[in-house]
């Protein structure tokens, strides 16, 4: 019975080569994207869920109340001293691990006497205690984890580091590196490669109590935090993480300051991969509402194929009429009928699954290149996914199937064998119309959306940040003691350097997303001011060097300690100044730490990404605070200028690794994310518009065959080749405007919705509808055209002469 079942189909599936041809392609696409999609979210949910513990660990957030407005914020960031107390005050906790991780730290390879054999500027250092081990699974392939890191200057290489910096992995143990031209480490293991889908993305893990770190063990300041400093807790079997976030706010009503309103919240590990508030080491973040964005994607695409199939199915249906009519008359019942065509279309399903194999083997390599991560083609041969592709196999089969079947068997075979079909009544044309608008509600949702997001990223590229990012060049140098004596003499050879416009030196950069955040202290009042502020420390070519504009004031003057500040308009909106001038020659306080005079006002720029508010911002001078170097290049010949850097560089710092980065390209940085996604979400409009089109030719086909008499007819009656085809296309242009209408205020209402995800942001315009309305109709006329005006062009003489 099934081979005669499968025998039938499969004659039946070549007999029809191009309805096959078109439905293969569309399933096969659709199921493609459905896996591409699939393998992508389960990349990001198995994020460091191969731990054993991992339902007990929790990540301690730092739980920030502004004082001067409602708001609530979260950094990674904790004070130095809560660690140490988890064990007196919450001792049913199992493990408590603080972590430390440096950002560019310099790694110096020492021989056996003590010399620099290699050098290397590094973002995958971390530091911890031999408790980390007991909370998260690392193997190590040599080494003890239990005592690998239990004393200072220990440190633990992963196997792709030591072979960078020793050769052989094996012969790693006992040598030596240094940590940031000071602190000498020794190998006391190497650790498993570390997999690509955890946050942790170890390269050097030294024992925390090492060099400068050696504070954070012993430090009682419970109010101040920084990003690189956090802590991980296991919390037992049975606490939630409600109640360990209860116990944490008790711990700091008893350790902080009362005017200190900060507390801590645990973050369940399963969470924190999908944190895009927070940092979370690896800067690979993908949040909820876009896993759940691509799902949908990933369905719509699907069931635009199946819609193909259906509609081409019933548009097919007058051709096997007779067909049915001849099976009923033999005995074939209505069930035996749907189970044939329902083999048909299974048969059809599996064809498009080989070819959706082909196509995503391609794809899935190319996504990762684009999103930046290791998906590989050999992800499609895991359980869960095969598990996926035979959930689609039995769900296509029964969406696409399912109608097509009840139709056609449906028959009566009296009239299937007159050629008098109920088919053709105005409900089976109303309901593959109404088809044929939901394949393009969600095409041009799609292209609306793809439009608005392309328009958004385009924003933060050209849009101004109210400073100079082009041809500038970051470097950040030492920043010890020994090095800092150096700064006079780099800053004025680098102006010696042929092509190098201006230089300046500062703590941190114009825009960045590890700034350094302070209150401080207004006019000599007794209490500090209610908010926070970016503090920043640069010398007099800073504004210069970057067109900083000033509103009012004028610039610093050249200084090595704090003498005098500048602030921006939103310091001054929020001291309630009604204008710039009103703060000029005003004293600022930070504290004990320094005090000067408010010398200038800047006009705001975009100190953080486009994502957030102009943040208040204060700009002195201090000399042993700066950590990088700005050097505006000329447009000519920049490599030769940046030659000239290098050398010079290792002319002052011999013993550190030179690495520069320009300007806009870390800006281009805060956008990764979105930018990646775009082009995803680019791909997905081109394959729905490209699935939706395919169904329109199919029917275009049959329409053509089914009205080729009509048209003769029309042809012998006088009317000319151009008004035939305005008259067919014109249904079709009625659907697809149909579904514009009812695509643009959905997406309009959700694309509104994501925009307000950034304070600063596209309008969206009606202009971005209209074009999206008119790259649909123009491309779903260039793909019936073609069909309707061969139609046309049809000698009437042949298409009437059976009459």
């Amino acid at each position: 019975m099934f081979k005669n079942l499968f025998k039938t189909a499969w004659r039946n599936v070549l007999r029809n080569k191009s309805y096959t041809f078109i439905n293969i392609v569309g399933l096969g696409s659709g199921i493609s994207v459905c896996l591409v999609i699939f393998v992508l979210i389960q990349f990001h949910l198995s994020f460091d869920n191969f731990h054993t513990k991992k339902d007990r660990i929790y990540r301690m957030l730092t739980e920030y109340h502004h004082a001067d407005s409602k708001d609530i914020f979260y950094g990674a960031g904790i004070a130095r001293g809560i660690p140490q107390t988890l064990k007196t005050d919450i001792p049913e906790l199992e493990a408590y691990a603080p972590i430390f991780h440096g950002y560019n730290e310099q790694i110096q390879v020492l021989n056996a006497a003590g010399q620099i054999e290699k050098k290397f500027k590094e973002d995958g250092v971390f530091a911890t205690t031999p408790s980390f081990f007991k909370i998260f699974d690392f193997p190590l392939l040599l080494g003890d984890a239990n005592t690998a890191l239990s004393n200072p200057n220990s440190v633990l290489l992963t196997k792709e580091t030591a072979e960078r910096y020793f050769g052989d992995w094996r012969q790693a143990m006992g040598k030596t590196i240094r940590w940031a031209n000071k602190d000498v480490l020794k190998v006391t293991g190497i650790m498993a490669p570390i997999p690509r889908n955890t946050d942790f993305q170890f390269k050097v893990l030294f024992s925390l109590g090492t060099g400068r770190t050696a504070s954070m063990l012993t430090s009682n300041d419970y109010d101040s935090t920084g990003g690189f400093y956090g802590c991980y807790v296991l919390a037992p079997a049975g606490m939630t993480g409600a109640q360990l976030t209860g116990k944490l706010q008790a711990l700091m009503k008893k350790y902080r300051s009362p005017e200190n309103k900060d507390s801590e919240v645990a973050q369940p590990l399963s969470e924190v991969h999908f944190d895009s508030k927070v940092d979370n080491y690896s800067n690979i973040a993908i949040t909820r509402q876009m896993i759940n964005m691509l799902w949908m994607i990933g369905a719509f695409i699907l069931i635009i194929a199946c819609v193909n199939f259906v509609n081409l199915a019933t548009a097919q249906a007058v051709n096997r009429a007779k067909e049915v009519g001849i099976r009923k008359v033999l005995g074939g019942n209505r069930s035996q009928l749907q189970i044939q065509f329902l083999t048909e279309t299974f048969v059809i399903v599996l064809i498009s699954l080989v070819l959706s194999a082909g196509i995503s083997t391609l794809a899935i390599p190319m996504v990762g290149k684009i999103m930046e991560l290791p998906l590989q083609a050999d992800m499609l041969l895991q359980v869960k996914v095969a598990a996926f592709t035979l959930v689609l196999i039995v769900m296509v089969t029964l969406i696409a199937g399912f109608y097509p079947s009840m139709v056609l068997s449906g028959f009566n075979p009296i009239n299937a064998l007159k050629s008098k079909l109920a088919f053709k009544t105005p409900k089976g044309i109303s309901l593959r119309h109404a088809l044929v608008v939901f394949q393009f509600v969600i095409a041009q949702g799609l292209i609306i959306c793809t439009i608005i997001i392309v328009k958004q990223m385009n924003f933060f590229t050209h849009e101004s940040m109210g400073f100079e990012k082009d041809a500038i060049v970051n470097v950040h140098f030492p920043s010890d003691s020994a090095s800092i004596t150096k700064l006079d003499y780099l800053k004025n050879k680098l102006r010696g350097i042929n092509g190098i416009q201006q230089v300046s030196l500062s703590s941190d950069l114009p825009a960045g997303e590890d700034d350094n955040w302070t209150m401080f202290t207004y006019d000599n009042a007794i209490k500090q001011v209610d908010f926070y502020s970016i503090i920043q420390m640069a010398d007099e070519q800073y504004v210069p060097t970057y067109k900083l504009k000033l509103v009012a004031g004028r610039n610093v003057a050249a200084s090595d300690t704090v003498r005098e500040f500048l602030v921006n308009e939103a310091v001054i909106q929020k001291l309630g100044l009604k204008k710039p001038e009103d703060a000029l020659n005003k004293q600022i306080a930070l504290g004990t730490f320094a005090k000067g005079k408010i010398v200038g006002v800047l006009k705001n720029f975009h100190n953080r990404s486009f994502k957030d508010e102009y943040a208040p911002m204060l700009i002195s001078t201090l000399k042993n605070q700066y950590g990088v170097s700005n050097i505006k290049l000329s447009s000519a010949n920049m490599s030769a200028s940046i030659k000239g850097i290098e050398k010079l560089w290792n002319e002052v710092y011999p013993d550190y690794a030179f690495e520069y980065k320009f300007m806009d390209e870390r800006i281009a940085a805060y956008y990764k994310q979105e930018s990646q996604l775009s082009k995803i979400y680019q791909s997905f409009a081109a394959i729905a518009i490209l699935l939706s089109c395919l169904g329109l030719y199919g029917l275009a086909s049959f329409m053509a065959v089914q009205r080729i008499k009509e048209v003769g007819i029309r042809k012998v009656l006088g009317s000319s080749i151009s008004a035939i085809v305005y008259l067919f296309s014109k249904e079709f242009v009625v659907l697809i405007g149909i579904g514009f209408a009812v695509a643009a205020p959905i997406t309009w209402y959700l694309m509104n919705r994501w925009l307000q995800d950034y304070t600063y942001r596209i309008q969206i315009h009606w202009g971005i509808f209209v074009l999206a309305g008119i790259i649909a109709v123009g491309i779903a006329l260039a793909t019936v055209s073609y069909q309707l005006i061969k139609a046309a062009l049809v000698n009437p003489v042949k298409s009437l002469r059976s009459e």
